[in-house]
């Protein structure tokens, strides 16, 4: 058994660390299996694994790396440190400019195997510029050496804990369109798509070569109308924006905004709270029924 709890492996822009406890909170008393269309970091299923340690769910992520990690991890987790190690070990022993030229050589990397390839991505994350993951238009991650005096690279306890929590759960590198249609009434299911950009510059779209635009939200607004008439309990997380409002507007959800910190930011001001957008269909009578009959 894990002394650590499980929790997220990586840094991840937009993490939702902060606001598990908020969708925890608001989740259904009794669902089928929870789903998780935009897994990301994952903050949110550790958080409800940890209350509800029985739980079924599939997660899903249309960023191939991401769900590589999450499955090399479930699968063997072992390897992945094993194969995390010298990296760890190499990058701790270097200065700050053999530590840039060896995160370049390992960004240049292209491993088939695995296990490899979930130790890459996590030196990486752990030692890129502010954490991001960010691609260009042929899906090269791109993200420049950061400047940490002591990143944790490897944390064997958290990876072990991570790998315990997501045995027996489905994984899936998807569309969040195709991952919505695996929930069955009765089920509940957390969005995190990209969030609607605030501002010009703050704009965390490309976490895969294709960028999540206004057609791409208007796509999800579809998918979440779909949910709920199928009497799937949703839960949909987004800022605080007016073309949120405007999408989800008029079709009787429930609106709630709630203050959150960002978890990564360049500029440190840009931390400060922010209101976010919740929105929720389990006050619909369709899904109400449907979770109702699992009582």
């Amino acid at each position: 058994m894990n002394a650590k709890p499980a929790g997220p492996f990586l840094k991840w822009a937009g993490g939702k660390g902060k606001l598990a406890p908020a969708v925890v909170a608001r989740a259904p008393a009794v669902f089928g299996r929870y789903h998780e269309p935009f897994v990301g970091g994952g903050a949110v299923f550790f958080a409800l694994r940890g209350a509800r340690p029985g739980v079924p769910a599939r997660l899903a992520d249309a960023n191939a790396d991401l769900m590589n990690c999450f499955t090399a991890l479930r699968d063997d987790c072992d390897r992945v440190i094993v194969a995390l190690t010298p990296l760890a070990t190499a990058y701790a022993a270097r200065d700050a400019a053999a530590r840039a030229n060896l995160y370049y050589e390992i960004r240049a990397m292209e491993p088939a195997d695995r296990a490899e390839r979930a130790a890459r991505a996590i030196f990486l994350n752990r030692t890129c510029y502010n954490g991001l993951y960010r691609v260009n238009s042929r899906g090269h991650f791109n993200v420049p050496h950061g400047r940490y005096t002591n990143p944790r690279i490897l944390d064997a306890d958290g990876l072990r804990a991570a790998s315990a929590a997501l045995a027996g759960i489905e994984l899936a590198c998807e569309d969040f369109e195709a991952a919505c249609a695996q929930a069955a009434p009765g089920d509940f299911v957390y969005l995190d798509p990209p969030y609607q950009p605030l501002s010009a510059t703050a704009n965390f779209t490309s976490y895969t070569k294709d960028s999540f635009g206004p057609a791409e939200q208007a796509r999800l607004r579809d998918a979440f109308d779909d949910l709920t008439r199928r009497g799937v309990g949703a839960l949909l997380s987004n800022s605080d924006h007016p073309s949120v409002h405007a999408l989800y507007g008029g079709r009787g959800y429930t609106f709630e905004v709630v203050s959150m910190s960002r978890a990564i930011n360049s500029n440190g001001a840009g931390r400060a709270p922010v209101p976010e957008l919740l929105i929720s269909n389990l006050e619909w009578r369709a899904v109400q029924l449907a979770f109702a009959a699992l009582s």
